[in-house]
């Protein structure tokens, strides 16, 4: 089956689809536009839901909530009823930059990483990016320092190790992971990804049902598929749209494949579909991601 568009907002950088376990439902972002978005897979409906400042990634609390990551480090929760309180106004150091991709871990902490602002200050890394844990409890630690744009993360399935992508570096890094305490250790390389000129940079991952790393290409317009041992197994192109930015596995039986793309605001050069929810079945099955547990 081929990518298909399942909603076209134009989005400037449509990114971090998360499935909601809880409401059957698709949720993604436009992260310059500071929009969230759901997409209703029963009756193909879709919505904007809310709009604020920029939102580099979000997760799904376990009381239904949306936790949201947004500029200058500031962290907050958006309720159901579109109330929004702050968990973190702001982290020292991080004046230029904003958070961008997040993952939530099983025992409901969240890994959150950080890019310059400015994308000209990120590509020259001007600017550099870190990785911070936010324990349940809202105190957050800082991880790694020095990264050019952090990016898609994802854990193996015996939860004994984590992924984690610098785009600027072209590379998806492996760390062994600490289910108890949420420590990450021993990092080494993964994939090194080609030359992004050509191949374009690695972005949005997720992690399937049997292992297998899949990693959004931003400029490259596809999806590629990695075994277990680093090994690129398959490749889904998106031909119109191609700055591929993230992907997720949703829908009744995790099979549905959800892509988010960038350049709604460019479509003479990004592709006529640029911007758009994709949604593709391979016959893969996906597992949920995690719920965060922040102050709950």
């Amino acid at each position: 089956m081929n990518p298909r568009v399942i909603a076209d907002y134009k989005n400037i950088v449509g990114e971090g689809p998360l499935w909601h376990p809880q409401e059957k439902r698709l949720y993604w972002g436009d992260i310059l536009g500071g929009k969230l978005f759901r997409y209703d897979p029963d009756t193909s409906g879709h919505e904007m839901f809310f709009e604020g400042q920029v939102i580099g990634g979000f997760t799904i609390q376990t009381d239904g909530s949306q936790l949201l990551f947004m500029e200058y480090g500031k962290i907050a929760i958006l309720t159901a009823s579109g109330d929004l309180s702050t968990v973190i106004e702001r982290l020292p150091g991080e004046e230029k930059s904003r958070f961008n991709d997040v993952i939530a871990d099983p025992f409901g902490r969240v890994f959150c990483g950080t890019m310059a602002l400015d994308d000209k200050d990120a590509m020259s890394k001007r600017v550099t990016g870190k990785l911070y844990r936010l324990d349940t409890d809202g105190t957050i630690t800082e991880l790694l320092d020095g990264i050019g744009i952090s990016n898609g993360l994802g854990f193996t399935p015996d939860r004994k190790q984590m992924y984690y992508t610098d785009s600027i570096a072209n590379a998806i890094y492996i760390f062994d992971y600490d289910e108890a305490s949420g420590d990450i250790s021993n990092q080494r390389i993964f994939v090194s990804t080609p030359d992004a000129d050509h191949e374009g940079m690695p972005d949005g991952m997720t992690v399937d049902g049997q292992g297998f790393v899949w990693s959004a290409r931003a400029g490259g317009g596809k999806l590629v598929r990695y075994s277990p041992d680093g090994e690129e197994d398959r490749t889904v192109h998106f031909p119109t749209a191609n700055i591929v930015s993230s992907v997720t596995f949703g829908g009744p039986d995790m099979t549905d494949i959800f892509v988010t793309t960038i350049g709604g605001d460019n479509r003479p050069e990004a592709g006529t579909e640029a911007g758009s929810l994709f949604q593709l079945n391979l016959g893969i099955v996906g597992v949920p991601d995690f719920e965060s547990r922040i102050g709950l």
